[in-house]
């Protein structure tokens, strides 16, 4: 299928997307055009089958978050566009450890218009055993790198409905867009969402 006048919508509508026609789409496209993208799929039937069609992708690492080189504490933003009806649109900011600490894993909250209430859900990235890069909400850095929010349990007020035992699993999509989905104690649920990096 020819890119020009196609859209990421366009891609994702037949029964089995081609994997490689969306990653060369999003990949010719600037940030710009990546965003406009990402955010036009609204709802989770697409999230869905971009989630499906992304199983055998290789897997994402923490490198791809937060490359190896960049320095530590100095935060990589992604922008996310979730399967949500309302409130769709927040970051994620991560960055990486400093020490022996940041050869394992990152640290990251959510920065969306909703903290204030439900908090900055504050997360650990770490490898999950065959699905690396695992986004987990039950652990929490032990403090907040410069001009990050105060880091907050997840256990406790609007916090726990939100973001308490749960566990983002990520997927490659192309070099800039990934797809997650979201796990409560160990089972999936129906929520979705696509990581645009910044840049």
């Amino acid at each position: 299928m020819a890119t020009h006048n196609v859209t990421l919508k366009d891609l994702l509508a037949p029964e089995r997307p081609e994997a490689a026609q969306v990653r060369a789409y999003l990949d010719g496209l600037d940030h710009a055009g990546r965003m406009t993208a990402v955010t036009a799929l609204q709802g989770g039937a697409l999230q869905a089958k971009l989630y499906a069609m992304a199983a055998a992708a290789p897997p994402v690492t923490l490198e791809d978050l937060v490359p190896n080189d960049w320095p530590a504490l100095r935060e990589v933003i992604w922008h996310g566009k979730n399967s949500l009806p309302v409130f769709t649109l927040f970051q994620k900011r991560f960055c990486r450890p400093e020490g022996e600490r940041g050869t394992r894993e990152l640290w990251g909250y959510n920065h969306q218009p909703l903290s204030w209430a439900t908090g900055p859900g504050y997360f650990v990235c770490h490898d999950d055993g065959a699905l690396p890069a695992a986004i987990d909400y039950r652990l929490v850095p032990p403090q907040a790198p410069p001009g990050w929010p105060g880091v907050k349990s997840n256990h406790a007020g609007l916090s726990r409905l939100v973001y308490d035992n749960m566990v983002d699993y990520l997927r490659r999509v192309s070099a800039h867009v990934l797809i997650g989905r979201a796990h409560r104690d160990g089972k999936e649920l129906p929520n979705f969402f696509l990581l645009c990096r910044e840049g």
